[in-house]
């Protein structure tokens, strides 16, 4: 990086302030897989937790401590001794370790909350803070409510923490009240009064999204100086949540040109490291959300499918790729144009003329106006309506299954190609993956399962079942359709149909004469 460039430390609360939305509770051991992927992701900071607020939070704190080496390990504190000294004993195994403490300096807090005075206050912060030198190095301290706290008084206690030992200050905004303009001043205010912060002290801003300006006032304390942004994974944390990691950290990076700093983040973890803590707060990632939601990178409409088409850049400004996904995602629906489409079509192994281009588009055009998404099982079903059927390459002969609880599955597959017959025997996890292992002893197509899902095509226990395959095979997505009476069965003939049409749609005339697909 340019020596001009100035770094922002990423400190990640999800494991503390994250862990406080409601029903957001995690266990030691889920705190530990959380943290080992932040280790990946390489925070600067990982704050594990508030020790002193019960034994599984010393608990967890001290596993961290004890296992995650990379990042600075913070632990949280009350303006107490108690306090302090359950920090330093869940620290204690941590190759570096911060101690967090806060105390509320607004006026509404100190009236109704505390029921101190200014000078007690500010003695509160100087004598705890000056006793925690002996155990810690790295010391935060955060006025809590800072932007609802008088100006003057927030400097009086900002100078008084670092006279007595903080390395890094941290301007809460507690309650999400500030908007950026307001938060920048501040910030400026503060670097006036106190020149060493952020260069010899750590300036670092907490900002809550009650009004939904937790990244924006943040990014607004960067510009004005601040180097350090405490954040969590999805923007998780009390109320309407914290300012999002991930957004502050692709901000910075895809807006470098304008803010000249950045960050360690390794931005190919993002994803994985919003799924997991998805997945173990049970919080469900909103759609629409910024970077990791569903969302994020797809696009249903025809003008935007075709821009991104011809240039990713026309309507996506991050490279999908680079936060883990693979790739945009386009959206069929009523609004999608002929270049997506035809796209699609590709994609699914088919190579059509204009004139069945066309024939196939206008059916699904008739078909997105009457659900709303139309997906790649729809496609297949109106390729197969509106054009020549795929030829049987490969057909079925015959299927016998065996199948015993606690044992491999067995099945014999025969297949007749061009007139002969080929037989194999095969074993595998249950009597799908016995089939389907058979069947690639004789085809020997290289083929790939992603995707494989059963539905009643009918009711009643005779029920017609329909199973839909999807495999990749030579570097193509094919999906493949089958219907029977027996899933065994359907599931074979869906394997078949996709293997078909790549020998029937993707491979020339020449190829499928000397080889099986």
């Amino acid at each position: 990086m340019s020596d001009k460039k100035r770094k922002i430390y990423i400190f990640d609360t999800t494991l503390r302030d994250g862990e406080q939305s409601p029903g957001a509770s995690l266990t030691p051991d889920e705190k530990l897989k959380i943290a080992k992927q932040l280790e990946k992701l390489n925070v600067d900071v990982i704050e594990a937790g508030f020790p002193a607020s019960s034994p599984g939070e010393m608990q967890a704190v001290r596993m961290i401590s004890e296992v995650v080496k990379k990042p600075v390990i913070c632990g949280l504190s009350r303006m107490m001794p108690s306090d302090i000294d359950a920090c330093r004993r869940a620290l204690e195994p941590a190759r570096r370790k911060r101690l967090h403490v806060f105390l509320a300096t607004s006026q509404i807090h100190r009236q109704y909350k505390l029921k101190k005075g200014k000078k007690e206050i500010l003695e509160m912060a100087a004598q705890n803070i000056r006793s925690a030198k002996k155990d810690f190095q790295q010391i935060e301290f955060s006025p809590e409510d800072a932007s609802r706290t008088e100006p003057k008084f927030l400097t009086e206690a900002v100078r008084a923490a670092i006279d007595a030992g903080a390395t890094s200050i941290n301007i809460p905004d507690t309650v999400g009240y500030t908007v950026p303009q307001e938060f920048s001043d501040l910030i400026y205010f503060l670097i006036k009064k106190n020149p060493e912060l952020g260069k010899s002290v750590i300036l670092s801003v907490h900002c809550h999204n009650d009004l939904g300006l937790a990244v924006a006032n943040s990014l607004a304390a960067v510009l004005a100086g601040a180097n350090q942004v405490e954040c969590t994974i999805n923007g998780i944390g009390e109320r309407a949540g914290n300012a999002s990691l991930e957004e502050i950290a692709m901000a910075l990076d895809t807006r470098k040109d304008f803010v000249d700093c950045y960050t360690d983040i390794v931005f190919k973890e993002i994803m994985k490291s919003s799924r997991l803590v998805s997945h173990l707060t049970g919080m469900v990632v909103q759609p629409n959300k910024a970077i990791v939601g569903r969302n994020a990178f797809s696009h249903e409409s025809g003008i935007h499918q075709d821009g991104v088409l011809k240039k990713r850049q026309t309507y996506e400004i991050i490279d999908p790729k680079r936060i883990g996904l693979s790739g945009s995602q386009l959206i069929l629906g009523k609004l999608s144009g002929r270049h997506a489409f035809n796209e699609r079509v590709q994609k699914l192994g088919f190579r059509l003329n204009e004139s069945e281009l066309g024939q196939a588009f206008r059916r699904f055009k008739e078909l997105a106006d009457k659900k709303k998404y139309v997906f790649d099982e729809d496609i297949e079903a109106i390729l197969e309506e509106n054009l020549a059927m795929v030829p049987e390459t490969w057909k079925l002969d015959h299927i016998r299954i065996t199948s015993e609880s606690g044992k491999p599955a067995h099945a014999s597959i025969r297949l007749t190609f061009k007139g002969k017959s080929r037989e194999a025997v095969s074993e595998g996890d249950g009597p799908v993956d016995a089939g389907y292992k058979a069947i690639e002893k004789i085809v020997n197509s290289g083929a790939r399962v992603v995707h494989y899902g059963i539905q009643s095509v009918t009711g009643g226990k005779d029920a017609l079942g329909e199973v839909v395959v999807k495999l990749i095979v030579a570097g193509r997505e094919v999906t493949g359709r089958g219907t029977s009476t027996d899933i065994i069965e359907a599931s074979i003939k869906a394997y078949l149909f996709a293997l078909n049409k790549i020998s029937s749609h993707i491979l020339p005339e020449e190829t499928q004469e000397h080889s099986p697909v």
